[in-house]
């Protein structure tokens, strides 16, 4: 079953060498198994209201195809809501030295500022006791009140300490962009505590999921993410962050990367004309990127063999990519044929070794 499971996912057959997957997903069951973790306050108030959790369908609703691959979706509930599936579905059948587990449960959709800091809080001590203790090959990012800076700063610097907390999980979509100041709290506490800011997929923010208005179809608004992630890189650039904190490492999760390298050109002319405006930007935002920015594999959005080879050449580094299974999402991706095409001094890096000095492990 292991072996199948991996061909369908297009699974490394070629590759023997050590695996770091920056990209695996925990889903919380329901809301009742966070209350031991929560003042009895935030207890009552979900039992008063009525109030279950957070809804996390717009980014991959529960029935959709992309949510789960058919060999990991259980019978009832939601995939991937234990260690043990983890273990089993992808830890154990790829070998995996080490996985990065991202947990969304969409903090940010709750409006109540303390609430909203109390379950991020109640997330974290979850992960911590139920996937980080129970296995060493994990490490994880942890959630946090994106809506409100100092609170989540204050989360940061509360278990941003433990050993098996890598990485801040920041989803894409949010009422601003990253880049600009109000932000900066987040970022400093994240340079802080030596971690990465991992802006991942999804969001609850107040306006529409792309860039001008809400799409009529599904197909339309996971098309419109890309656009997402390349207006929270520019905006993370262009505002001076990474001057502001010059320590700072940011991954790009679930948002692939193929869209990179003619945006990144593009971004490159803007600046040669516009620079006098923004000083702080003293080099090539290309420069800027391959210091400070890495991106997951998954999804790969691989074309043809020769247009795959061409964006990887364009890519102008063999340190940029890091290997994502996206367990348990669904794409079409084949980590054979991407390794196919990259050199073979890419190959090791994109597997595990990018990853294991990006996140320090």
């Amino acid at each position: 079953m292991a072996e199948t499971a991996l061909e369908r996912m297009g699974g490394a057959r070629s590759w023997t060498g050590a695996v770091i997957d920056c990209d695996v997903h925990a889903n919380v069951p329901s809301l009742d198994v966070l209350f031991k973790y929560q003042d009895p306050l935030w207890v009552e108030f979900s039992r008063e209201r009525g109030w279950k959790g957070p809804v996390v369908a717009v980014a991959y609703p529960p029935g959709a195809e992309t949510t789960a691959r058919d060999q990991w979706r259980p019978a009832q509930g939601l995939p991937s809501t234990d260690v043990s599936m983890l273990q089993s579905h992808i830890l154990d059948p790829w070998k995996t030295e080490t996985a990065i587990l991202n947990c969304y449960y969409a903090v940010d959709s709750l409006r109540h500022p303390d609430w909203a800091a109390a379950l991020a809080s109640s997330v974290n001590d979850w992960i911590i006791e139920n996937w980080l203790e129970k296995e060493p090959r994990l490490r994880a990012s942890l959630v946090i009140p994106a809506r409100d800076p100092v609170a989540a700063a204050r989360e940061i610097d509360r278990v941003g300490g433990n050993p098996g907390f890598v990485q801040v999980l920041l989803p894409v979509r949010t009422d601003g962009l990253y880049g600009q100041r109000s932000f900066w709290p987040i970022f400093e506490a994240i340079a802080r505590n030596d971690l990465v800011a991992g802006i991942h997929w999804g969001g609850q923010s107040e306006g529409a999921p792309s860039p001008t208005g809400f799409a009529s179809y599904y197909a339309e608004e996971m098309v419109a993410e890309t656009q997402v992630f390349a207006a929270q890189l520019t905006s993370l650039v262009i505002e001076g962050t990474f001057q502001k904190f010059p320590t700072l490492r940011v991954a790009m999760l679930e948002g692939g990367f193929a869209w990179m390298p003619t945006w990144a050109w593009n971004l490159n002319k803007k600046w040669k004309g516009l620079r006098r405006e923004i000083p702080w930007v003293n080099r090539p935002p290309t420069e800027i990127i391959r210091d400070h920015v890495r991106f997951s594999t998954a999804p790969t959005d691989m074309g043809p063999p020769e247009h795959m080879r061409q964006i990887i050449e364009w890519l102008g580094s063999d340190d940029l990519l890091m290997f994502a299974s996206d367990y348990p999402h669904l794409h079409a991706d084949d980590i054979d044929a991407l390794l196919a095409v990259m050199p073979e001094t890419m190959r090791a890096n994109v597997m595990a070794e990018t990853a294991r000095r990006w996140y320090r492990l």
